[in-house]
């Protein structure tokens, strides 16, 4: 991935969304859906060991990173010498941000951290990490966090690989054990980091989905060419099956609504330096079709999805049915993307306000 993601660069092709003035191509939304599309038909290698440095970390920095971090930082990440992974998630602290413990004692020049993170895809193989701690005594909920830059080769870091259902590692746990992180590695300032954090969140939910949105929208068509190529116990194509064809159709007709709403998302944030919450319609969409895709592809499998091929993960079924799981829970719950919609789209009264209404 390292070597690919150096190849891009050269070609000018690596953070097609970001600011020319900081390396990037500064294609428009629509333009990096044009990309992206042509990508997956080209069959363009896995890189998503970068998703997180050039999809949320790179882009934040661009927003709240002083001129010193951007000019350290960016480059590196451009040229895949930096991989990033996301300091996020706790336990107890998953889907709720403002419930993290982890732990930043400042003292002159330095944050002394104390606590442990989880789901942290790419730890073990990550160079940097965008880290969010408690570094006001005594706060509570959303004030009194910083968001920091954390160098994974700090002593005191212990990485902890998760393996998936899948048999791969795609999270960690980390912990942290009076790790010295430098005062000058905080973006924004001192107890902001709920805002830069809702930044790095627009950014995770938003734009940064469109490659799996356009991976996902090839896969409705490969799942269809199998139907067609695949005969079952009698001897008929499973797509001559009426059951079988029209719960193709309407997978299929929700791929064409997701790429609709990819359109439309895109052309609504064409102005917008980070983008606005309807990114979420688009992310909860994603997340349950995947699911329905495949369980659907594992049921035409029958038997025969009992039996793992060699074929890469990124295409294997029966690998991806398993790592699909994780589509409604990683980068935010299904739960909490609704009410997401719900309160900043719709104007609905909060889920705690609304819970305190209801009769017990």
């Amino acid at each position: 991935m390292r070597e690919w993601n150096a190849r891009l660069q050269a070609g000018g092709w690596a953070g097609i969304n970001w600011p020319s003035a900081f390396g990037g191509r500064d294609l428009k939304p629509m333009q990096q859906i044009i990309w992206y599309e042509e990508y997956a038909r080209a069959g363009g290698p896995d890189s998503s060991a970068f998703s997180v440095a050039q999809s949320h970390a790179g882009p934040t920095l661009i927003q709240a990173g002083s001129a010193e971090q951007q000019a350290f930082y960016l480059p590196k990440i451009l040229n895949g010498a930096h991989i990033w992974c996301q300091g996020f998630s706790e336990p107890g602290a998953g889907s709720d941000l403002a419930a993290i413990r982890c732990r930043g004692d400042v003292s002159g020049d330095f944050i002394t951290v104390n606590g442990s993170k989880i789901w942290t895809s790419f730890a073990q193989g990550a160079d940097f990490q965008e880290l969010v701690l408690r570094t006001e005594p005594g706060s509570k909920r959303h004030r009194g966090l910083s968001w920091v830059i954390c160098d994974m080769r700090t002593p005191g870091i212990t990485v902890r690989p998760i393996r998936s259902m899948d048999g791969e590692y795609h999270n960690c746990e980390v912990f942290y054990d009076n790790v010295r992180i430098p005062l000058a590695n905080v973006v924004g300032r001192l107890g902001d980091g709920w805002r830069v954090s809702m930044a790095t969140l627009a950014f995770e939910r938003g734009r940064s989905f469109i490659g799996s949105q356009v991976r996902l929208i090839g896969t409705v068509e490969r799942l269809l060419a199998f139907a067609k190529a695949t005969r079952g116990a009698d001897g008929a194509r499973l797509i001559d099956d009426p059951a079988v064809a029209g719960r193709l159709g309407v997978l299929r007709a929700r791929a064409s609504g997701l790429k609709s709403m990819t359109y439309l998302a895109a052309g609504r944030s064409l102005n917008d330096a980070v983008p606005g919450a309807e990114g979420t319609f688009v992310a909860l969409m994603l997340a349950e079709l995947k699911q329905e895709v495949y369980q659907f592809w594992m049921a035409l499998l029958e038997v025969r999805g009992l039996e793992v091929s060699a074929a890469p993960h990124a295409i294997n079924p029966v690998l991806q049915y398993l790592f699909s799981f994780a589509a409604t829970i990683g980068g935010g719950t299904s739960e909490v993307r609704r009410n997401i919609i719900a309160e900043r789209i719709l104007g609905l009264p909060k889920h705690d306000a609304l819970a305190a209404e209801l009769p017990k």
